[in-house]
C-alpha cells in the first residue's frame, strides 16, 4: 500500500477532516489552530507532544489542544491508517456554551493519546457525517465535543503567559508572515538580543520563529486556495519562493499537495 491522504471541508465552518495511510511520510513539526483529533484504524504512529515520545496503536485516539507543537512517523513498516477532524475553538465553545446554557472556558486536552473505545467510534461516526447533511453534521459534532471534553479534558485550558519580548515578535510575524523578516527585525521588535528572543520564542511555543513564520504562510496559503486562488497565485501571495516552494512544505505539515487539497472531496 502507497502513502494517500484524502481531505474535507465542512462547507464555510470551521470543521476539516482527513483519512490517511502513511508508510514514508515523517510530518514536519507543526501545530494546527484548531483543535485536532484523531482516531488511529490500523497500524501505529510515533509522535513527540509536549516533550515525550508518544504512540497511538490501532482503535487509540489522539487529542491536540490549539497550537501543540507535534510531528508524527510510522512507528510500524507497513504504516498507519487514521482519521484526523479539526474543529475550531470557537464552535467547540459555541458547543459546550449550549450544553451548559451558560459560557464555559475551553478545554484543555493534558494527554495526547487516549485508549478509549467509546471516544475512537464517536469520532468515527463524526467522521462519517462529513458527506451528510448538514443538520446530521451539527447532531455529531455536538455529541463528539461532549464526549471528548467529558471523558478526555482534564481542566479548563489557561490563557498561555507570553513574556512581553515573546508577544512583540509574533506580533509582528502575525502582521507580516509574508515579508522576508531577518532575526534582527525580530530582536529589534522584541527589544532583546536575538539569542534571548529565540530562546524564549521555543520554550514558549515548542517552535523556532522561522518554523512558526512558516506555519503561518502555510495557513495563508490554504486559505487563499479555499477562496479560489491557484497553488502558484497562493505561493506568491503567502511568501513561497515559488510553487514547489509551497507544495514541498505543504505535503510536510498536511501530507497532501496544494493540487491534492483543491481536489479533494469537500462537501457544502
Amino acid at each position: 500500500m502507497t502513502d494517500w491522504a484524502s481531505y474535507w471541508r465542512a462547507g464555510d465552518r470551521p470543521l476539516e477532516a482527513m483519512h490517511a495511510h502513511f508508510e514514508r511520510h515523517v510530518y514536519h513539526r507543526h501545530s494546527h489552530e484548531t483543535y485536532s483529533f484523531g482516531v488511529t484504524e490500523s497500524g501505529a504512529q510515533a509522535f513527540t507532544c509536549r516533550g515525550a515520545a508518544r504512540t497511538s496503536a490501532a482503535g487509540m485516539v489522539m487529542a491536540f489542544n490549539p497550537d501543540d507543537p507535534h510531528d508524527g512517523q510510522a512507528a510500524l513498516p507497513a504504516g498507519f491508517t487514521y482519521r484526523m477532524v479539526h474543529i475550531g475553538p470557537q464552535l467547540i465553545a459555541d458547543v459546550l456554551r449550549d450544553t451548559a446554557d451558560r459560557p464555559t472556558g475551553l478545554p484543555l486536552f493534558a494527554e495526547p493519546v487516549l485508549d478509549d473505545t467509546v471516544l475512537a467510534d464517536t469520532l468515527h461516526h463524526l467522521h462519517g457525517t462529513l458527506g451528510e447533511s448538514r443538520l446530521a453534521q451539527d447532531e455529531a459534532v455536538h455529541a463528539a465535543v461532549r464526549a471528548l471534553v467529558r471523558r478526555g479534558s482534564t481542566r479548563p485550558a489557561r490563557t498561555r503567559y507570553l513574556p512581553v519580548e515573546v508577544k512583540r515578535a509574533r506580533d509582528l510575524l502575525d502582521a507580516a508572515c509574508a515579508e522576508d523578516l531577518r532575526a534582527d527585525d525580530l530582536a529589534e521588535a522584541a527589544g532583546c538580543s536575538r539569542f534571548a528572543l529565540h530562546r524564549a520564542f521555543v520554550a514558549a511555543y515548542g517552535l523556532a520563529p522561522s518554523d512558526y513564520q512558516r506555519q503561518l504562510r502555510l495557513r495563508a496559503a490554504r486559505r487563499l486556495l479555499v477562496d479560489g486562488h491557484t497553488p502558484a497565485e497562493a505561493a506568491a501571495s503567502a511568501g513561497f519562493a515559488d510553487q514547489s516552494h509551497l507544495t514541498r512544505w505543504f505535503k510536510r505539515y498536511y501530507g497532501l499537495t496544494p493540487g491534492r487539497f483543491l481536489t479533494a472531496n469537500m462537501p457544502q
